[in-house]
């Protein structure tokens, strides 16, 4: 796209000013018709109220339990560090920097899938076994943070 391709938007449409005299059509109730719940000012029902029918969100079943405590841990392969060069030092910033990763959540772990065949210096928040013997077969050390 180039500056020269550029057209003015859509023109905006006036807002409706409710409640300003029989002349405006919306004068007088100003849309909202004769008393009533929701002619009131704060009227109306909360939200999910069906009018007293059992509403939708207790007819479901509830599923699932949520932790509280849980943690979610960002996790990257072996495989995928095995792109940095010899005494790199890999660690939470670098891989949100290089695009491994899109969040650090509340930690990393390192999963030991694939092959390493550089010496890195890796610093996560978990490792598993295999993760760990790979890295240190490599030559590379292991650093829980």
């Amino acid at each position: 796209m180039n500056l020269s391709e550029l057209r003015p938007g859509a023109p905006k449409k006036k807002a409706v000013r409710k409640g300003r005299g029989p002349g405006s059509g919306n004068g007088k109730t100003a849309g909202r018709g004769h008393k009533g719940q929701n002619a009131r000012s704060g009227g109306g029902v909360r939200i999910g109220y069906e009018g007293g029918q059992m509403p939708l969100y207790r007819r479901l079943p509830k599923r699932g339990f949520n932790n509280i405590f849980g943690k979610t841990y960002t996790e990257v392969k072996l495989s995928t560090l095995d792109k940095f060069e010899s005494g790199t030092v890999v660690n939470a910033e670098l891989l949100l920097s290089k695009g491994i990763i899109k969040k650090v959540n509340d930690g990393i772990v390192i999963l030991g899938s694939g092959e390493l065949t550089r010496n890195l210096t890796v610093q996560a928040a978990r490792f598993t076994k295999s993760a760990k013997e790979k890295i240190e077969a490599a030559g590379g050390k292991v650093e829980v943070v």
